[in-house]
């Protein structure tokens, strides 16, 4: 019972403390960091005072010191919630958290206001407003300019739509250059791996044929369509592995690759082509060609031909009087409200 009673001592004084870390804030602007002038808290503070007045929305800003043990998403978040920053039942409340030591900043949005500050346009607010100016150390101005921005946006909608419709062409912009690497990136890799594939599934076609005219054992051919097909499989998968991850990055969907690994019988579905197109293939070539019959012969292959289809150099041909070669290259006071972690974070 002693135990019990302790441990929950510990356990209340523990989430006292922890609520005792977050400031109770009393003014729209919470300089703990001591980076704003008296003049610029004022001015900023009696804005802010002023946009509560018109619109009841509440935007606040603390400057602190650095975070302790916190992530400046889980201290604005307890911040915001704590202060009640925004009206019970609106939960429009905004918080910029500026963060000194750790270089790190956030605007914090009350359940509200999530459709009108979403995370894209904190995000942007933060990357091109904010960080360029804490770059050259000119805090007050980024937090100031960001203030102005917000209070623009939630006063004027078209403003707002107007930016959004920015970031939404940005994002394409951004997305068209991805799709313009990923292009290039799959051309490399289709590339080299085709030509691998080709030539192993040219010598597979051989050895089907050489088989099918008795001048290549079956028993020694066997061995050659293992080999000529796991050359295959390797061209195949530097070929195909790429675009499938690719087309799962953008359609957030199980790649073929996983899907087979998932289900092994699926594989069966790729060799039964793979083998009968190459057979269908040797035996319309011998038939063109008019010059060879259809025999079998188990292990005795015809040295001659042998020698002259599958060179130690790795060319072969498709037909008795034909070669091929190739090549590749690789290549305040609070309302109440609340924030469910809405928002954006950013560093310099």
């Amino acid at each position: 019972m002693l135990k019990k009673t302790i441990f929950f001592f510990l356990l209340v004084t523990f989430y006292a403390n922890a609520q005792d870390q977050y400031y109770e804030l009393r003014d729209f602007v919470t300089d703990s960091a001591h980076i704003f002038t008296a003049s610029q808290v004022l001015e900023l503070n009696q804005r802010l005072v002023e946009l509560e007045e018109k619109t009841t929305n509440q935007l606040v800003v603390v400057t602190i010191e650095d975070l302790g043990y916190d992530t400046i998403e889980t201290y604005a978040n307890a911040l915001f919630n704590q202060n009640g920053i925004g009206q019970e039942g609106k939960d429009n409340g905004l918080l910029i958290l500026f963060s000194e030591l750790d270089r790190e900043v956030r605007i914090e949005v009350g359940y509200g206001l999530e459709p009108y500050i979403t995370d894209a346009v904190a995000s942007r607010i933060i990357r091109n407003t904010m960080i360029p100016n804490f770059k050259e150390e000119a805090y007050f101005t980024g937090v100031n300019e960001a203030s102005n921005q917000l209070i623009e946006f939630l006063n004027n909608p078209e403003a707002l739509d107007e930016f959004k419709k920015e970031i939404k062409d940005e994002e394409s912009n951004n997305q068209l250059i991805m799709y313009i690497f990923i292009g290039f990136f799959l051309l490399i890799f289709l590339t080299v791996g085709g030509f691998f594939f080709y030539r192993s599934y040219k010598n597979i076609i051989e050895v089907f044929r050489g088989i099918l005219m008795g001048k290549l054992g079956v028993l020694p051919g066997l061995f050659m369509l293992i080999a000529g097909s796991l050359s295959s499989l390797f061209g195949l998968v530097f070929m195909l592995a790429p675009a499938t991850v690719a087309y799962s990055i953008l359609t957030s969907s199980q790649s073929i690759i996983g899907e087979i690994v998932d289900n092994p019988k699926l594989l069966l579905w790729v060799l039964l082509p793979f083998f009968g197109i190459a057979t269908i293939i040797a035996f319309i070539k011998i038939k063109l060609s008019r010059k060879d019959d259809l025999d079998i012969s188990w292990i005795k292959n015809d040295k001659t031909y042998y020698r002259k289809t599958f060179s130690s150099s790795g060319t072969h041909s498709f037909s008795s009087g034909s070669s091929s070669s190739g090549g590749s290259s690789s290549s305040f006071s609070g309302g109440g409200g609340s924030s469910g972690g809405g928002g954006s974070s950013g560093s310099w």
